[in-house]
């Protein structure tokens, strides 16, 4: 397009500003502007996933520690009032109160022991990792790279 009596001669294969930009109305800024934000909401979301997994996980070190203070209530109370009643009865069986006394009290430390152990295991250090965040943390630079096949390998 070509005007004869004005300075704005404009050859066709010339493209002005407005016209560089795609159809859409966007330019390169809008979509740099837009990929940055989905990533800031991509990281307050994974922020969010690890803190849902931290309370889930705290979550289950409070029953861990509810567990143990029950063992040691049923160890105490094993060892004041069970001993002193099987230690007798038993006592009066074997005729030697002595020996009475010492296998009742075995018996249950043995069972505060066995309580003890099994809250133990739920207060394990591997069941406070967030798992499922460090599976996404991992995956996260295949998927910068559109490289999301690669999960399947693993």
């Amino acid at each position: 397009m070509i005007r004869a009596n004005g300075p704005d001669i404009v050859e066709p294969h010339v493209l002005r500003s407005s016209q560089a930009s795609d159809p859409s109305g966007d330019n390169i800024v809008d979509l740099l502007r837009q990929l940055v934000g989905q990533g800031s909401h991509l990281a307050e979301q994974q922020l969010s996933l690890i803190k849902a997994e931290i309370r889930e996980s705290t979550a289950d070190m409070k029953m861990a520690v509810g567990g143990m203070v029950g063992a040691a209530v049923v160890g105490i109370a094993g060892l004041g009032v069970l001993l002193m009643s099987f230690a007798y009865l038993l006592g009066d069986a074997i005729e030697n109160l002595g020996l009475a006394t010492l296998i009742v009290g075995a018996a249950t430390l043995v069972l505060a022991y066995v309580l003890y152990r099994g809250a133990a295991k739920k207060m394990s250090a591997t069941n406070l990792t967030p798992e499922r965040s460090q599976r996404t943390l991992e995956r996260t630079p295949d998927a910068v790279r559109g490289e999301l096949y690669q999960e399947q390998t693993r």
